[in-house]
Formats: C-alpha cells, structure tokens, sequence
C-alpha cells in the first residue's frame, strides 16, 4: 500500500479507466518524459505503434558498432538496453497486475548493456518485435483493474497500466535518441 496521493488503500490507481493515460500519481518522476513521449490516450495503440524494430532493419548493419561519442553505446547496444528495459518493465506489469505486493528491485542498466554479447541489428530487431508483441499480449490480457493495480518497483509506488506506458515511452525515447545522435551526422 502506498501514502502516496491517488493511491487507494486496495492497491488499485485513481483513475476509472485501466487503459487510458495515467495519471502522474502512478510512476516516480523519473519516468514522466517517458509517459510523455506516448501520444494520445490509447495504450494497446502506442503499443503497437513500435517503430524502432523497423527502423533499425532499414539500418546499415555495420552501423552495430557506431558510437556518436568515446564510452557511449553503440546502436547495438542501445537497442539490446531497450530490449532488455522491456523484459524488466514487462515482468513489473505482469507481477503488479497479479497483486504481487513484493516490491520490485530497479536495476542498473550499464551493466546489463556490458554483460550482452555483441550481436549484429537484424535478429535484435526481430527479438525486439516479438517481445513487443508479447507486451501487447500481456497487457490485452488484463482487465482495467488489473492495470490499475499499483505495487512498488525502484523504490516507488507504480501502476500496471503506468509502467506499460513506460515501455511505450522508453522506446519512443531511445528511437529518438539513435536519430538525433547516432544517424544525424
């Protein structure tokens, strides 16, 4: 349970509707740029509005190792981080909406980027569309209260519904990022 306002005392998040934009009562401060960058009001839509996979197949493959800056990730890099932010985000949603009250530990996303192996673009974009259409599955699958459900990861209150927006929003952020600065120049 949280003392954070729009919270209930029966886990479930303020607003009425499981599937429409939360509110910022529901995720840390942190992830607002995130939930953000989703527009509209539609979260099975913004789901399936991934693009990233798809751009990245359009890529140069030698474009894999490409770092804009010294000790910056590559493009490879940068899609296996969202890959792997996914899975993380996906396995929160899953386990808030099943009412797991455990709170859930953040991790730290540079070790995880060194710990990957190197691999080339195509079979991580088709990796990356395939777990893709898993979160949509998974989030189809659940009714509003379960997305509205709210549990604890990285040390703070979290609905379902606001940590799928989150992987929506991630996506959106990290696409953006490899446009501005990796494919700009």
């Amino acid at each position: 349970m949280t003392s954070r306002p729009g919270a209930r005392a029966d886990g479930l998040a303020a607003s009425a509707s499981g599937t429409g934009r939360p509110d910022a009562t529901e995720y840390a401060e942190f992830y607002a740029g995130y939930v953000a960058a989703v527009p509209g009001d539609d979260l099975a839509g913004a789901l399936r509005q991934s693009g990233l996979a798809a751009a990245v197949r359009e890529l140069d493959p030698a474009l894999a190792t490409h770092a804009y800056a010294p000790g910056k990730w590559t493009v490879a890099q940068v899609v296996q981080h969202v890959i792997d932010t996914e899975r993380i985000f996906q396995t929160r949603v899953l386990r808030i909406a099943r009412g797991d009250r455990a709170p859930l530990p953040g991790f730290d996303q540079d070790p995880y980027v060194a710990a990957a192996a190197p691999r080339p673009l195509a079979p991580l974009a088709d990796e990356l569309d395939r777990l893709r259409a898993s979160t949509v599955d998974l989030v189809a699958s659940l009714s509003d209260a379960d997305l509205l459900r709210t549990g604890t990861a990285s040390g703070a209150p979290v609905s379902a519904r606001a940590a799928a927006w989150i992987i929506a929003g991630h996506e959106r952020h990290h696409w953006g990022v490899l446009r501005e600065r990796y494919l700009s120049a």
